[in-house]
């Protein structure tokens, strides 16, 4: 009897992409990439926390360069992108957040969050896209989305509206790109310890709010989301595109 093999989740001999990597999700995600064996390229604006960041993993032996990068400038994505790659692994991780009420909320607000969370990531999505085309190469687009991308929540009303919008795209785009052997997913977190989130679940009525949503009873952590962009990223999912997966408790369950 011939048994089957489990596919790899290694990422040898690959190189990868990750965006906003300077810290928090980013870096996790690199680290993760780095650890299965990719040559992994971390991208983000701050030069001291991008390069400080690359420093620690080839410390620990991995394959790792900073690139200073403003992924909201397309110039700059398409150039830094054709220099470095192909990349058949991107983690497509830059983005922010302003919560406020919906009455409260700018132009300036908006402007922010949709250049950063939607638009930039679409740039960056096509800039690799275009090399693995260029070169024949299957690939591997992680989109990092949130629990948000699929529900709603009080006071992050334009949050919602970048997340919901990164769904629609990289389903379009799981359908452009399918044909070229390019996969495009999301991974879908709930709150995450990070520093972008650490005030916030530092305040006790929000933790317990935020608890309360989340059936497992904690906050994420970064490790709970590395392995579900490296499964994404690997062979594992080989056949796995347009889909959503969901690291975030159970919330969205009910």
């Amino acid at each position: 009897m011939t048994l089957p093999r489990t596919p790899s989740l290694r990422l040898d001999g690959r190189r990868a992409l990750v965006t906003g990597a300077g810290r928090g999700l980013g870096l996790a995600c690199a680290a993760a990439l780095a650890e299965a064996g990719a040559e992994v390229w971390l991208a983000a604006r701050s030069a001291d926390e991008v390069e400080a960041a690359a420093q620690a993993l080839r410390e620990r032996g991995d394959r790792a360069h900073a690139l200073v990068l403003d992924v909201t400038d397309a110039d700059a994505v398409a150039r830094a992108v054709a220099l470095h790659g192909p990349f058949q692994v991107l983690v497509n991780n830059a983005g922010t957040n302003r919560p406020k009420p919906f009455e409260d909320v700018t132009e300036a607000d908006v402007d922010l969050l949709l250049a950063l969370n939607t638009k930039a990531a679409f740039f960056v999505a096509r800039a690799v896209a275009a090399g693995l085309k260029q070169a024949g190469l299957p690939g591997s687009i992680v989109q990092m989305s949130s629990q948000m991308g699929h529900v709603g929540a009080a006071s992050r009303s334009i949050y919602c509206m970048t997340k919901h919008a990164l769904e629609g795209m990289s389903k379009a785009l799981a359908l452009e790109l399918g044909p070229h052997g390019v996969r495009v997913n999301t991974v879908c977190p709930t709150f995450i310890e990070t520093p972008l989130t650490r005030d916030w679940l530092a305040t006790p009525a929000f933790r317990e709010q935020v608890l309360g949503k989340i059936p497992l009873g904690r906050v994420g952590r970064v490790e709970d989301v590395m392995g579900a962009v490296l499964f994404l990223a690997s062979d594992a999912a080989a056949l796995v595109t347009g889909s959503a997966l969901m690291v975030d408790g159970g919330w969205t369950a009910s």
